[in-house]
């Protein structure tokens, strides 16, 4: 099979112009759930879906299946599944999400332009609202569709504006019927950007995940008094940012020391709303989030206890007062070897090297997972970066990893 390198560039280039932002450099785009941004991409997608011959359906929390039933497979059979996500983080890549989509779409082209005889229908797949950028905290169409949240509680999840996730797609016309089973699926692949530089580093065009890294979030109070920053003297104050400083320093370190037992264990605190956040003001309260994360669920289990133990010694050694909820935890998950080993085939096959690694961000392979055989393929990022206009994947990586992608469908959807 040969994957069109062209035809995937110009979805993917005309899948960037919808949500597309001013940058200094590389390309950006802001595609948020329901907006009307994500309304043209998901109608291009229709409208290429449509061209391949696919039928489409559109679930109760507007996930897009396209389905390829060619003339060689039996109808009633477990679908090979395979695709992504297209909605973006503010000011994103063109990449993350989308190469995933139209390299699936592509993979069903390619087999078609080769004439490859499936006995299986394949499904190209479009999840809602991976990025949890509008609407809680991501992933939620796949969460819907195996289960891990119904879909009821999905679209009663609210924005910041406290608008439903179901008006804004019935707004956008894209709240259809009923749910996507994902159990029902035979097989699912997805193909991502890496989004690290392992690929690059060793100069390898597709990496094939073993494992996607466990992940759990933490919401952390830190509550003091705020009082006048020039008439309150340093013995009399109730600092909460200065208690917070502690500890956001204690989280890296502690992760840091676990270092010693799983090298690939990780701990940020990336977001904290300080109160009232004036300038001539000591800060009253802090609300951060702490997100750990790694392959060993120990090694995450270990860190949220360090941290719990900062804040009892904060409290007792500083005149605040603080809380910490555990509300998001998620295991770590293999990859099923069935679909890992068809994917090294494929890029055998196709004369590419494939190599082992595992994901340290969450996609939504981490729920189809759960519910049927799964793999993640990963294509090369430049320099890592992600999230960012600067993120990059060359032309040519998109569509060896294509092919592999496509490789491997083909052998799973002919089993």
């Amino acid at each position: 099979m040969q994957v069109n390198q062209q035809r995937l560039r110009s979805d993917i280039e005309s899948n960037a112009e919808f949500g597309a932002v001013p940058t200094a450099e590389g390309r950006g785009r802001t595609v948020l759930t329901g907006s009307e941004a994500d309304r043209r991409a998901r109608e291009f997608l229709c409208e290429r879906l449509r061209d391949a011959g696919l039928t489409i359906r559109i679930d109760d929390v507007g996930n897009i299946v396209g389905r390829w039933v060619p003339e060689s497979a039996d109808p009633d059979a477990a679908p090979v599944a395979t695709g992504s996500h297209l909605d973006s983080v503010p000011e994103g890549g063109i990449f993350d999400g989308p190469l995933g989509v139209y390299a699936a779409l592509e993979s069903v082209r390619a087999m078609q332009d080769a004439g490859v005889e499936p006995t299986r229908p394949v499904d190209v797949v479009c999840f809602t609202e991976e990025e949890g950028q509008r609407f809680g905290g991501g992933l939620i169409g796949s969460a819907v569709a195996t289960g891990a949240m119904t879909a009821e509680e999905a679209l009663a999840i609210e924005d910041q504006d406290g608008i439903p996730l179901g008006d804004v797609l019935a707004d956008i016309g894209y709240r259809g019927e009923g749910v996507v089973d994902a159990s029902a699926w035979d097989a699912w692949l997805e193909l991502h950007i890496e989004q690290s530089e392992r690929l690059e580093d060793a100069d390898v065009p597709a990496g094939v995940v073993t494992s996607i890294v466990g992940l759990s979030r933490c919401a952390v109070e830190i509550s003091g008094e705020a009082n006048h920053a020039g008439s309150t003297l340093m013995d009399d104050r109730s600092d909460a940012l200065t208690a917070a400083s502690e500890f956001v320093l204690d989280v890296e370190r502690a992760t840091k020391d676990r270092r010693a037992e799983s090298e690939t264990v990780v701990g940020t605190v990336g977001k904290l709303d300080v109160s009232p956040n004036a300038p001539n003001v000591i800060a009253g309260n802090v609300s951060l989030t702490v997100d750990v994360r790694d392959v060993d669920y120990g090694s995450i289990e270990h860190v949220i206890a360090e941290a719990r133990d900062s804040l009892d010694r904060i409290e007792a050694e500083r005149p605040v007062e603080t809380t910490l909820e555990h509300p998001w935890d998620r295991r770590p998950i293999e990859m099923s070897e069935r679909c890992r080993s068809a994917l090294h085939a494929a890029g055998e096959d196709a004369d590419l090297s494939t190599m082992d690694l595992h994901s340290g961000a969450g996609h939504d392979t981490m729920h189809v997972a759960e519910v049927t055989d799964a793999a993640l393929l990963f294509a090369p990022s430049r320099d890592g970066i992600s999230h960012n206009p600067l993120e990059w994947t060359d032309w040519t990586d998109c569509a060896d990893a294509t092919r592999v992608l496509a490789g491997a469908v083909a052998d799973l959807a002919t089993q």
